[in-house]
């Protein structure tokens, strides 16, 4: 019987090792890049005979990337088996698995006064800084682009820079002649993507390979970065106006890295590698993943790279808020980007048979619901899906010439309409729950429809509930200016704290990303959704995707004034003038739930152009310091020298503490400890014979103490340091467990601002 049992396993553990055998996926592979034999003339041909010795069935397409500038090592197609031999092997630091990455789904400039003509930066004019601007090329890693849009019209530029070494790809569905003096780059990257679809990237698939965004996100992001003016647009008659791109004169090239089913490591990073080889001076990424350690950290290590080259990185913070400890993108090195609103909304309105009116946001174009109010239901019975209004639950007999109540949460809001609309409803009131409090989005919805916040939307459900026969009609109010409280941080804007790293304090600051009107991709329809069939040249987004780019834009304009900085002063002068009152000069509220935002969501505050181009004082920081940074988290050589790239690293300089690191603001973390002291080196960008005094603000269960109090610049470009050291109160770990402060160095032309988070308990670290 046991034989028997025996023969009948043999053949399912054949099966097994085929299917081990046969089920490849992308590795990215972190090479000892100074073991390479001189028997090689490059890394390539090394890489790919080390492929080529694993296995019989190792075939010519299996090495995917050889990275060049943001990496040591490639990306190949690999069974396990050939992992663990690669792991066995002595040239080989680490094989870690491709991730997937996530896109965080114009009156902006007018918002952020960059429609002045005068005044912006110190001692010069708009010209001047538009001529400065011609030199700086900005690299967005999105969806791709489409390049017919008026955004990235040429006219007037001059010509391309010299130093430029991109171009424009060809594709079935792209000519290299679409790109011009504006979009200066084009290029695709899909071997992970078609890895991870189950094909090899020589066959053939459904997207075509090519940078042509057939999304939208992409073609949005890169004209809100650097698009060029263009008249009278709008979204379907909303946001009417001029839109324009933060760096208008500034070229843009796109490094098409998301394809339908998401963002792969392996692709990011190769679209890094090529952005630092083509000339970048500013790189863009509105997508992102969880927390990890920054050594798996894909978007952190081709940052690194890109930092140590002087290229400056701006990510999107994510769009998990208002859940705490939400973050994606939180390496230092990294801006940090999240979320606000405008001054502008888009008012709808609900009026209830009770003739109660509830005002609301929509971007709905269509025909409207008359003058005569219908049927309003709302499903809250053991099946949440239907009080969801998700694809299949509402039943025709239930909701056909009715306006339905939708909750928010779970599918697209866009889709809510569809799913309303498709059963044969007339219009949707999609109302809040409490995870989104009273953050309003205003959508291009497929049928009448009004978002309301989450008090609204509990009295319009209990008005349902309590009535026989309610009804509701919905109406628009248009574009509407000068709304107050502006800014206001997202609900959907992710929170620290950080817990990568818990003495760094993220997000770093929030810039406009709630109903950002930009450029669009033919395409699709302004909802995104395959059955609307609309076409626009301009759309409405909300998301930290949006804020991302308009801080890239600005670090360009940045970068075109003071060409001397490093990436690190750039993002100093954008923390450290950010403001933190509102336009009714009360402090920045929260979305979620209406009362006083704090740094775990806004970081430094919003961010000021005009402020930032001269900021009197930087916290600079060199690529030593960071790497002492790195060499204090407890990471092994190994770990460390896969995010810098040196093979001499050893680690002999490390921090005590990594908020020891120059960063603009602060983290205190006191666990255990009582007291924590912290040096900093403030660099003078302003006038020589520069005087600063320091002011504080802190809990009152700490002390904060700084030395000296009063620092004197004699020169531009001199150093100062000084030191702060925090003690928390007896017994305070038992009372608090966060809270917030400020550190300011002023004189009577400028604020250097840094935030101060404090927690008494350890938070949860990688």
């Amino acid at each position: 019987m046991e034989s028997f049992a025996l023969f009948r396993l043999f053949p399912l553990v054949l099966v097994l090792q085929w299917v081990s055998v046969m089920a490849k996926q992308t590795y990215i592979v972190h090479m000892r890049h100074q073991d390479m034999p001189s028997s090689f003339a490059t890394h390539h041909d090394w890489y790919s005979a080390n492929l080529q010795s694993l296995s019989s069935s190792t075939t010519s397409d299996s090495l995917l990337y050889t990275y060049t500038t943001s990496y040591d090592g490639f990306a190949a197609s690999l069974d396990p088996d050939q992992v663990e031999s690669l792991r066995r092997s002595d040239s080989v630091l680490g094989v870690y698995e491709d991730t997937v990455y996530t896109l965080h789904t114009t009156r902006t400039p007018e918002f952020l006064g960059l429609d002045t003509e005068s005044g912006l930066w110190a001692g010069h004019n708009t010209q001047d800084l538009d001529q400065a601007t011609h030199d700086v090329i900005i690299g967005v890693l999105d969806t791709g682009v489409w390049p017919e849009s008026k955004s990235f019209d040429d006219s007037g530029m001059p010509e391309i820079p010299s130093r430029w070494r991109g171009e424009c790809e060809s594709g079935s569905d792209f000519s290299p002649s679409v790109c011009n003096k504006k979009l200066i780059g084009a290029r695709s990257f899909s071997k992970g993507y078609h890895m991870a679809s189950g094909s090899s990237y020589l066959k053939k698939s459904r997207e075509a390979d090519s940078p042509r965004d057939r999304d939208g996100h992409g073609t949005h992001t890169a004209s809100t970065a650097a698009g060029s003016q263009v008249a009278n647009a709008s979204l379907l008659g909303y946001a009417s106006g001029k839109a324009r791109g933060m760096a208008t004169h500034a070229r843009v090239a796109v490094y098409k890295v998301c394809w339908s089913i998401g963002c792969f490591g392996s692709d990011i990073l190769a679209g890094i590698d090529r952005a630092i080889s083509d000339g970048a001076d500013v790189l863009s990424l509105s997508l992102g993943g969880g927390s990890a350690p920054y050594f798996r950290d894909t978007i952190a290590i081709g940052a690194f790279a890109a930092m140590e080259r002087g290229i400056f990185v701006a990510c999107s913070a994510g769009n998990s808020g208002p859940s705490r400890a939400s973050l994606a993108n939180v390496a230092p090195w990294i801006m940090t980007v999240g979320a606000g609103t405008l001054d502008r909304d888009f008012p709808a309105y609900a009026v209830l048979g009770s003739k109660n009116r509830y005002t609301g946001v929509s971007l709905y174009s269509g025909q409207g619901m008359g003058n005569k109010p219908v049927g309003l239901v709302y499903d809250k019975g053991n099946n949440s899906s239907s009080s969801m209004c998700l694809p299949g639950s509402l039943g025709p007999e239930f909701v056909r010439g009715k306006v339905v109540v939708c909750d928010r949460g779970i599918n697209a809001r866009v889709e809510k309409g569809a799913v309303v609309r498709d059963a044969g409803g007339v219009g949707m009131i999609l109302a809040n729950t409490a995870v989104s409090g009273e953050e309003l989005v205003a959508d291009s919805h497929l049928l009448p429809a009004v978002a309301v916040g989450r008090k609204a939307g509990d009295m319009i459900r209990e008005y349902v509930r309590s009535e026989p026969n309610p009804t509701a009609l919905l109406s628009f109010g248009g574009t509407v200016l000068d709304v107050r409280p502006s800014p206001v941080v997202a609900a959907f804007s992710s929170r620290g704290p950080n817990l990568v790293t818990p003495q760094i304090l993220k997000p770093d600051v929030i810039g406009p990303g709630v109903n950002i009107l930009a450029a669009w991709s033919d395409a699709v329809g302004p909802t995104g959704l395959e059955k609307d069939t609309r076409k626009t040249q301009f759309n409405i987004m909300s998301g930290t995707s949006m804020s991302c780019p308009h801080i890239s834009g600005l670090a360009a304009l940045l970068k075109a004034a003071h060409p001397d900085w490093s990436p690190s002063a750039i993002k100093s002068a954008l923390m450290t003038t950010a403001y933190t009152q509102d336009n009714a000069k009360s402090p920045l509220r929260d979305a979620a739930g209406g009362a006083f935002s704090n740094p775990w969501a806004h970081g430094s505050g919003h961010v000021d152009p005009h402020k930032a181009l001269s900021p009197g004082l930087v916290y600079d920081i060199s690529t030593e310091e960071y790497i002492a940074f790195l060499c204090s988290l407890d990471y092994t050589i190994e770990h460390v020298q896969a995010i810098v790239k040196r093979p001499n690293v050893t680690c002999s300089r490390k921090f005590s503490d990594p908020g020891e690191l120059n960063y603009p603001s602060f983290s205190v973390v006191f666990g255990n400890k009582r007291v924590l002291r912290y040096t900093r080196e403030l660099t003078n960008v302003g006038a020589a014979g520069s005087v600063y005094e320091v002011a504080v603000s802190a809990p009152s269960m700490v002390t904060v103490a700084v030395k000296p109090k009063k620092l004197v610049f004699k020169n531009v470009g001199e150093k100062q340091r000084y030191t702060v050291t925090f003690v928390a109160k007896k017994g305070a770990a038992r009372t608090a467990r966060s809270d917030f402060g400020y550190i300011v160095w002023s004189n009577a032309q400028y604020q250097v601002r840094s935030p101060v988070s404090f927690a008494w308990t350890q938070l949860v670290r990688f």
